[in-house]
This record gives C-alpha cells, sequence and structure tokens, in this order.
C-alpha cells in the first residue's frame, strides 16, 4: 500500500540504518581531512614554486665575473692547453645563503633552496616542501602560527568540520598553548651527557654539584651530608624544584635499601643515622608536596579524582614515581617502630591517586599495607593509619582496584583471626569493624565479592555435613571460620541498618541485602553441626552474631529454639561437681576443656550467658505487638524446667530422706533456678505490658503500617524487660572491666618478670667475663 516501508526497508531500518550513517559521517569526516590536506599542499607547493622562480631571476641577474667572460671567449685547444685547473668562481651573498646550514635558532621559516633543487620534477619537490613545512610547523613559533591560521579559516570555510574537532578533538585546536611551560620543563629535566670528573666549576653548574663530585668515593658513590639535605628540602620548599626532588627520591632509595640482601646499584651513600632520619623525614614529607605542585590532582564532590597522566610532565616523571613508591613500600616491610611506621603510611595517601595507572605497583603496596593492618601484635594506632590508606584507595581507585581491594582485605582478616585469646581479641574485633567499613564504599562490589566468600562459606559447610569424617568438623569449627561469618554479620548489620544509614528506607533496599538469608542460614547450620555440651560457647558466639543482624534489621530470627536446647543438656539438669576451677571466658572460647565438663563453674557460666542471650533476643522485639504469642512457648518450656531440677528438693523434704550428692532429679543449684525464674517473671511482665497497650487498638494483623507503628515513640529501656536487660549489659560490662584489668596486671608482670631475667643474664655474662680477665692475669 502507498505510504507504508516495505518489509526490506524497515529491517534495514532496525538493523543496519544506524551503522550505515555512522559509516557515512566517518568516511565524510576523513575526506573533509583529506581535502583540508589537499588545499594545504596545494598552498604550500604554490609558495615555493614562486620562491624558486624568485631565486632563478636573481641568479640570471647577476654579472659576470672576468673569469667567466674569459672562459667563454676561450676555443677548445686554448682551454686544454691551459691545463684543467678552472678559476674560482665568487658566490653570491644570495647563493651563499643557500648553501648556509640551517640555523638552530627557533622561529625562522626556511625558504630558499638552491639551483639544482629547483630543477627537480614538481612533484618530489612537493613532497618535500610538504614534510619540510609540517617539520616547522611542530618546531618554530612561526610554524605554529601558520597551523593557527589555517585553523581559523577551516572555522570560515568549513564550520561543521570545525565544530567537529571541537567536540571530540579539542587539544588539535589549542595547539602550543602550553609549549613554553613544556619546553622548560623538559629542558631542566632533559638528561645530560656524562662528562669527566671534574673540580672546575662549569658555567652550568650549582656549587652543589661540584661538592657531590669532590665527595665521591672509591664505589662512585656520593655520601649525604646534613648540608646536602638542608639545601635540597630548602629547594623543595621553596621553590619546587624538580631536581631537588629528583636527588632526595635517589637518596631515599639508597636509605630505604640500606640493609637490603641484594646489591643494587646506588648513587649514593649513608653513613650517618642523623643524616638517614633527616632523609627520611625531608622524602616523606615534602616529596608529595612538590608533586601535588607540578601535577595537581583533582578531586570531584564525590570523591573521584584525576591526575592528567597524558601530560609531558607526567610521563617526565614517572619514572622517579614508581622509583620513590617501590622504595617506601620496601620500607614498610622493614620497620618496626610504630611513629616511623605511621608517618611512611601517611606519607602514601598523598601519592595514591598518581599510582593508580601501576597495578604492579599497587599490588605490592595494597599486600604491604594490608600486612601492617592485619598484624594484631601492630599497635592500634599504625594499623588505624593502615586501614586510612586502604580506605583512601578504595574511594579514589575503580572497580577493578577496589575488588582486589576488597579481597586482599579480606584473606588478611581471616589470616590474622587464627590465634584468639583475651590478648588478639580486641584487635580482631578493631580489624572486622574496619574490614566493614570497607564494603561500604561500593555496595555493588561489596555485594559480588559478598556473595562469592559467604558461598565459599556454604561449600565448606555443605561438604563438612555430607561427607562426614572424623575431623571434617574442624573445617568449620575454628576461629577463622567463626570470625569469618562474624565479619559479614558485621557488614549486613552495618550496611543494611535504616538507623545507621539515614539513605535507606528501609533494610531491604541496600544491594548487600539479599546476603542476609544464606548468612543466617550458614550460621544456624554451624551452630548445629555437633549439639554437643562441649561446643556451648561456639555456639553461643555464633549466636551473638545472628542477634546483631536482627537487631540491626529488625529481621525475625527463631534463635530460642537452639537456646532452649541447652536447658536439656545433662549439664543444665544434673547436680554438679564441686572444683575450684576459676570461671571459663566465653568469649574467647569456642569448645570447654575435660576438666570443666560437669563442674559448679561450668554450669554457672552457662546459666549466665543463657540468661543474658535469651533477655537480649527477647529484647529485640519487647515493643513489638505479638510479643505476649512470641514469649509464650519459650515460658512454658522455661517453667517445666524450673519444675524438673526444682523437684527433687521438695521429694527430699516430704520424705525426709536424704539423697547421695549427685543422684536424684534436680541440679541443686539454687543461684541458677533463681536467675532463670527472675527471667521468667521479666518475660511475664512484658507479655500483660504489651496486652494492655494493645487493648486500645482499632486495626488488625492485616495493617503492616499499624503493627510497625505500634509503641514507635517508646523506647526499648521504657518497657519492663528493656529495663532488665539493660542491668545486664551493665553487669557484663563491669565484668569485662573487671578481666580486663587482671590480664593488664598479668601483663605487666609478665613483662617485669622477662626485664628481670634479662638483667640476670647479662649479669652472668659480665660476670664470665671477669672471670676470664682474672684467668689471663
Amino acid at each position: 500500500m502507498p505510504g507504508q516501508s516495505k518489509k526490506s526497508t524497515k529491517k534495514f531500518e532496525k538493523n543496519h540504518l544506524k551503522d550505515t550513517l555512522g559509516k557515512r559521517k566517518e568516511v565524510r569526516i576523513i575526506k573533509q581531512r583529506h581535502q583540508v590536506k589537499a588545499k594545504k599542499k596545494a598552498r604550500n607547493a604554490k609558495d615555493n614554486a614562486v620562491e624558486s622562480d624568485r631565486n632563478i631571476k636573481a641568479q640570471e641577474e647577476q654579472p659576470k665575473s672576468k673569469d667567466q667572460n674569459k672562459l667563454n671567449g676561450m676555443t677548445e685547444d686554448q682551454f686544454f692547453q691551459e691545463g684543467f685547473q678552472l678559476p674560482e668562481l665568487k658566490k653570491s651573498k644570495k647563493a651563499s645563503k643557500v648553501t648556509k646550514p640551517p640555523s638552530s635558532s627557533i622561529g625562522k621559516r626556511k625558504r630558499a633552496t638552491d639551483a639544482s633543487d629547483s630543477q627537480k620534477s614538481s612533484s618530489s619537490s612537493e613532497g618535500d616542501n610538504q614534510m619540510f613545512s609540517d617539520q616547522d610547523a611542530g618546531s618554530g613559533g612561526e610554524g605554529v602560527e601558520n597551523h593557527q591560521e589555517d585553523l581559523n579559516a577551516l572555522a570560515t570555510k568549513d564550520p561543521d568540520f570545525y565544530k567537529y574537532l571541537q567536540e571530540n578533538d579539542a587539544e588539535l585546536l589549542d595547539f602550543g598553548g602550553d609549549r613554553d611551560e613544556l619546553d622548560q620543563f623538559s629542558e631542566d629535566e632533559k638528561p645530560k651527557k656524562k662528562q669527566k670528573k671534574s673540580t672546575k666549576p662549569q658555567p652550568d653548574s650549582s656549587e652543589e654539584d661540584v661538592r657531590e663530585e669532590a665527595t665521591e668515593d672509591s664505589t662512585g658513590q656520593t655520601e649525604v651530608t646534613a648540608a646536602m639535605v638542608t639545601q635540597w628540602k630548602t629547594a623543595m620548599v621553596e621553590q619546587h624544584s624538580l631536581r631537588a626532588m629528583r636527588r632526595v627520591v635517589l637518596a631515599f632509595r639508597t636509605a630505604a635499601y640500606v640493609n637490603a640482601d641484594e646489591e643494587k646499584e646506588l648513587k649514593y651513600s649513608i653513613s650517618s643515622p642523623d643524616v638517614y632520619h633527616q632523609l627520611l623525614v625531608s622524602a616523606l614529607d615534602h616529596v608529595p608536596t612538590v608533586l601535588n605542585h607540578h601535577v595537581p590532582v583533582k578531586e570531584s564532590t564525590m570523591g573521584k579524582v584525576r591526575v592528567a597522566t597524558e601530560s609531558k610532565k607526567y610521563r617526565t616523571l614517572t619514572p622517579l614515581l614508581k622509583s620513590h613508591s617501590s622504595a617506601v613500600i620496601h620500607l614498610l616491610e622493614n620497620l618496626s617502630d610504630a611513629p616511623t611506621l605511621n608517618k611512611t603510611l601517611n606519607a602514601l595517601i598523598p601519592l595514591l591517586p598518581y599510582l593508580l595507572p601501576f597495578k604492579k605497583i599497587l599490588k605490592s603496596l595494597v599486600t604491604g599495607v594490608v600486612g601492617i593492618w592485619s598484624d594484631t601484635s601492630t599497635a592500634d594506632t599504625t594499623r588505624i593509619t593502615a586501614f586510612l590508606v586502604i580506605r583512601r584507595l578504595a574511594v579514589v581507585s575503580d572497580t577493578s582496584i577496589r575488588t582486589a581491594l576488597l579481597k586482599t582485605a579480606y584473606q588478611g582478616l581471616v589470616k590474622g583471626s587464627r590465634i584468639t585469646n583475651p590478648y588478639t581479641l580486641p584487635a580482631i574485633n578493631l580489624m572486622k569493624n574496619s574490614a566493614a567499613e570497607l564494603w561500604g564504599i561500593d555496595p555493588d562490589v561489596g555485594y559480588t565479592t559478598g556473595f562469592v566468600y559467604i558461598r565459599q562459606l556454604a561449600v565448606h559447610l555443605r561438604s563438612s555435613i555430607t561427607q562426614p569424617t572424623k575431623d571434617s568438623y574442624k573445617q568449620i569449627y575454628n576461629w577463622q571460620y567463626i570470625h569469618s561469618l562474624d565479619f559479614w554479620s558485621r557488614v549486613i548489620s552495618s550496611l543494611c541498618s535504616p538507623a545507621s544509614n539515614p539513605s535507606l528506607k528501609a533494610a531491604s533496599d541496600s544491594p548487600l541485602h539479599p546476603l542476609l538469608y544464606p548468612l543466617v542460614q550458614i550460621t544456624l547450620g554451624a551452630l548445629r553441626l555437633i549439639p554437643s555440651p562441649t561446643y556451648y560457647p561456639l555456639r553461643f558466639q555464633l549466636t551473638r552474631s545472628l542477634l546483631r543482624i536482627s537487631r540491626a534489621t529488625t529481621t525475625y530470627i527463631p534463635l530460642a529454639p537452639s537456646l532452649l536446647e541447652v536447658f536439656q543438656a545433662t549439664e543444665m539438669t544434673k547436680a554438679p561437681k564441686p572444683s575450684t576451677l576459676k570461671s571459663l571466658d566465653f568469649t574467647t572460647a569456642l569448645r570447654v576443656p575435660k576438666a570443666y565438663l560437669g563442674t559448679r563453674a561450668y554450669q554457672d557460666g552457662l546459666g549466665e550467658q543463657l540468661v543474658e542471650l535469651m533477655a537480649e533476643f527477647f529484647g529485640i522485639w519487647a515493643k513489638h505487638i505479638a510479643f505476649p504469642e512470641l514469649m509464650l512457648p519459650p515460658v512454658v518450656h522455661l517453667k517445666r524446667w524450673l519444675k524438673t531440677v526444682s523437684s527433687s528438693a521438695k521429694s527430699t523434704m516430704s520424705n525426709g530422706l536424704k539423697t547421695a550428692p549427685g543422684k536424684g532429679k534436680g541440679n541443686k543449684n539454687s543461684r541458677l533456678t533463681s536467675s532463670i525464674n527472675l527471667l521468667v517473671q521479666k518475660l511475664e511482665s512484658n507479655g500483660r505490658w504489651i496486652e494492655e497497650k494493645r487493648r486500645h487498638v482499632d486495626f488488625g494483623p492485616s495493617n503492616r503500617e499499624g503493627v510497625e507503628a505500634f509503641l514507635r515513640d517508646i523506647s526499648m529501656e521504657d518497657t519492663p524487660l528493656g529495663a532488665f536487660v539493660e542491668g545486664l549489659r551493665r553487669k557484663s560490662e563491669e565484668r569485662e572491666k573487671m578481666l580486663e584489668q587482671a590480664r593488664e596486671a598479668e601483663r605487666r608482670d609478665r613483662a617485669k618478670d622477662r626485664e628481670e631475667e634479662d638483667g640476670m643474664e647479662i649479669d652472668g655474662v659480665q660476670g664470665d667475663v671477669l672471670e676470664d680477665d682474672v684467668d689471663e692475669e
């Protein structure tokens, strides 16, 4: 039908029209470029032809010399009789100018050619002139002006092509803009030819060069002095001198490799400790400042940085930058002093934007810094500084570097949590909290890496369940696996919590929220892998991780059944054995030593942990409208347990008979039963309080908004159960503070004993030396 396109036309428009238009546009652009070149070539050929004609006319108008007239009047016989000594022809001024070698001054355009060149074919002359004019345009100031004139003419003749250049190749239109600055910089940094050593000052050498050459030793290395370091520092501070920075970097490289086993060709040598310290401070403080002065870093409001990596200055400074960065990384691996480590790490932060194009250097840097951050024996201030370096790199880098950085950080976390005791636990917690912040910088990358590592934990758990062996449980029941689960619980609770992230309206809005369900399932599976009283401390560790997630994301996780299972164990129902063991620290234990099983100390510890965890679990839902129904089954279970463990006392009182210790029902632990009874009372009191509050509501369970808004304005501490939970938290904090004081006292005693032992060893060595002296006398 007329007015409708054919099917083939529609198919062409759909599949090939866009590419065809693009190709036509490219061909049109290339054609325009060839036209511009052809016009320029024709214009240059015309100018050269005019100049050549002018030179030929000038040569013809020159008067002939006497020698030339004499030759013209001689016959052939006279010429051969005179011999072959031809008379010298006087060169005209214009001919001398033609044969004169080209001047080295910038800005003069070469126009004249000799007579022989003017007799060449037009095609070859056009090619030579075209190349010549291009060289002049790139090397002289007049060439730059001519090029600019051509561009201005192009804007008038072909505005479409000029507009295309403005949009796609603006640097071509700004030709020669920064020429003076770059030429000056290249002249300053141009490598000079190696000259013979001489103490005689050269016209272009400074006194510093002479001093350095005079202090060279037999190995060809220059000894660094305090005066040299001071002079370099002054030049960098006052003039931002690149030459002084280069010398400081070379000397700093010597300082960094001063104790290296491998032999390196170094220009300088350092023998004074004071000079070494002064050089380190100068290099770490002022090299980044000079770099930022010559190649400034531009940072956007979103944290993205931009460095002019295509500039000539950056390309010139690249070898120097690589050398300095490698020296700093090598120095980090060999430092042990906390203040020096902090200063070196802080000096790395301003260098990070310049190192983004160098993947190999970044890999070494990340490995070294993560090693310091994950070392639990390092001071906390140093580890925090190392984390700031890692975080800054994660902010300014792209997705690929950020992914590799997160993987290296997670591997360092797992490696650093292998040994857990009361002394290393605070350092491990610091590492987990700081690493959780890294995953919040880019949630999309955080989700990808989190999915990979959580799936890895699931694979380990599945293989332990489906392929059980004698030691298969050990790949789950170890500190590294437990700390990994706890770390991911911290990541999700911090990044999926609307309270800590105001931009989130709900926990489900976070990109990492899909990881919540698999993590909870893995944790519950690991929690019940071996339901033995020996591993109850591990169960409590994982329960705290799940409580953290539930509290932050307001997600219900059924934790009451796993806690109520502990009440059915013989450790809680039978009478304990008397013992003098100290209380077990559940925060740094995964399994219970055999000596604790069945003892009063272990039973009391289990009771305290159960009361605390049950109160924390129900405290999360203390304001929920369904709290009475939620607490009913656990309360019934606890009342039955109380009845069971107290039945033996009642039967003994009614019969008047004494039973043997440890036999019969009941655990005979009044302290434990009273604490559980108090928990039941608080749960029932909070249930009655909720029932009283919800009598006045006018909505049903299907109204989710009304359910979520129920008692929203009341804090958890104002509820009957909330006040009880707060009291338990304060009690736990006081107990932890007392344990920390005891550990600190024990640490001081150990240090004092170690000093006394060292003093005794020194006295013994001195005594042996005195005895040897007496024997010699």
